[in-house]
């Protein structure tokens, strides 16, 4: 190529959600989407990072027969592929293991195949844990264009001798982490003078959400994108002798919190419909964590496959059991309210007869919340439907929950959201449409497990608590620290002994959309703070 000018290249972007295991219907829609490629005159269609074994397969790895399973699916979509190229990635396998690897496919049959160099061991994936160690590759050849692979950015910091590299991934969601990958790809592209092209995983699975947003990055440093949080075929052309067309792929930035919310609504629709549920179910308390699960769930699932119970005992007011109705109404959702409180009362004789009568304190309020979780599972049972859990990251890290109670559920929306967070992705979601009360964002937050009871009665005021557990959890910093951050060394040491006595139940709550660090201390554990 010394001396040449390389011609543009139509690179087609097959942002796609994959299903871990499920290598026939991910072929399909690796096949599907070349022929998308194809209608738009693409001279190459780039997947993501594992697009046909779906990321993160995890032991299905330690399996023979899935690796030649996809092995051998990734040769029947060779032998389908002819005027338009494809990067796709899959996993290879030799006799010293196997490897998360790139297949370039043309004319029918693999030219050439990338093994990914640097594997991750820690966060989302143990990929040293599964996959052998590939060796720096040379690059390929479409026509007269030369072009290198990378696979999860592992090239992307040596200078590139050739005008393009073809990046996949499979990169988690976290808050940040679009405006790090779009530093990240215009540093390396302005460094070794090329464009650069990333294309990024999309779906939920499991914990995970991968959130899209593939990336094309030119010389100069510009970048453009695609659609976050949704498929898409986008279809970019790069003039290698000119700066990247803005107009290329049509996305504006969306803000960190509207972000999240995306990324709750996917990940609770991919959870649901990857592992066979259409519907779904969830306690409607009249609070603000409900109030919130149920707009994601609507979002994600349809009202009419939303069906929410409302649970009163004694001591829930007329006023959150009115929201809750109303909330229900506005979003269309199914609702049905059964009252707990001769449940609540046919307890009593049994704790009675146990240890006497005692006064009105945890037992009682841990049994209003069993109670509920006990209906919430029976109507699973009955109707298969998938209970969504309204915990948030707060309560959770504290222990402010009941296990078998109000942490009952097959998957946990807010696990990852702080209080805080919840009250702006309410306001997020009622700048939408207004679907959410103002009395329930404006009331003080209360288990109603007790008369007048207050989240302040056991926890310092959320605006306190959620930067106080960030530094303590997020930025794991010691109480020593903490304090001289201003805050009262007594109140840290508390929440600190409340965040470490509370692991064992944490260990036992449902999944749910993850990021962030998350509290991970022995559940047996001497140490004092």
């Amino acid at each position: 190529m010394a001396g040449s000018t390389p011609r543009g290249l139509r690179i087609a972007l097959c942002q796609i959600n994959s299903t871990v295991g499920d290598l026939g219907a991910n072929a399909r829609k690796i096949i599907e989407s070349i022929k998308q490629a194809q209608e738009h005159r693409a001279d190459i269609a780039v997947f993501p990072e594992l697009a046909l074994t779906g990321a993160f397969p995890d032991d299905l790895l330690l399996r023979r027969g899935f690796i030649d399973q996809n092995i051998d699916t990734l040769n029947s979509i060779a032998q389908q592929i002819q005027s338009t190229a494809a990067v796709v990635g899959f996993v290879d396998v030799d006799e010293n293991g196997i490897y998360n690897a790139a297949a370039f496919i043309h004319n029918g049959r693999i030219i050439g195949r990338r093994r990914k160099t640097c594997l991750a061991n820690v966060g989302d994936f143990n990929e040293a844990g599964y996959f052998a160690l590939g060796c720096p590759a040379d690059g390929f050849l479409l026509g007269d264009i030369a072009f290198r692979i990378s696979i999860g950015g592992d090239d992307l910091q040596n200078v590139s001798s050739e005008p393009l590299i073809v990046d996949i991934c499979a990169t988690s969601f976290y808050p940040g982490q679009r405006q790090a990958r779009e530093r990240m790809l215009s540093e390396a592209a302005r460094r070794s003078n090329c464009t650069i092209v990333q294309v990024n995983a999309i779906g939920g699975q499991d914990e995970i959400v991968f959130n899209g947003h593939s990336l094309v990055a030119d010389r100069s440093g510009q970048v453009a994108f695609a659609e976050p949080f949704r498929e898409q075929i986008a279809v970019v052309e790069v003039d290698f002798n000119s700066s990247l067309r803005t107009d290329a792929l049509a996305s504006q930035p969306i803000d960190d919190i509207e972000e999240i919310y995306r990324a709750l609504v996917l990940g609770v629709g991919d959870y649901a419909r990857k592992n066979g549920f259409k519907k779904v179910a969830l306690g409607m308390s009249g609070g603000l964590d409900s109030a919130l699960t149920a707009c994601v769930a609507v979002d994600a699932l349809g009202a009419e496959n939303v069906q929410l119970l409302i649970m009163p005992s004694l001591y829930s007011s007329e006023e959150t059991q009115s929201d809750a109705e109303l909330m229900a109404d506005i979003l269309g959702a199914k609702c049905q309210r059964t009252a707990i409180n001769d449940l609540f009362r046919a307890y009593q004789q049994p704790l009675k007869d146990m240890f006497g009568d005692p006064p009105l304190g945890i037992v009682q309020e841990n049994l209003q919340a069993r109670i509920r979780g006990n209906l919430l599972m029976a109507l699973s049972n009955q109707l298969g439907l998938l209970v969504l859990n309204t915990s948030n990251k707060s309560e959770l890290l504290c222990g402010y929950s009941t296990l078998y109670g109000d942490m009952a559920g097959g998957f946990a929306v807010l696990k990852s959201c702080t209080k805080t967070m919840v009250y702006e992705l309410c306001e997020y979601r009622n700048s939408i449409s207004l679907v959410i009360p103002e009395s329930i964002i404006a009331r003080p937050p209360s288990a109603e497990l007790r008369p007048d009871q207050k989240d302040t009665d056991s926890l310092p005021p959320y605006d306190v608590l959620d930067p106080l557990l960030d530094a303590l959890v997020e930025r794991n910093l010691g109480v020593d620290e903490i304090a001289e951050l201003g805050f009262d060394e007594e109140l840290v040491r508390r929440i600190a002994r409340m965040v470490d006595r509370s692991e064992y139940k944490r260990r036992q709550a449902p999944p749910g959309v993850r990021w962030g660090r998350a509290a991970r201390p022995p559940m047996t554990n001497g140490y004092k703070v």
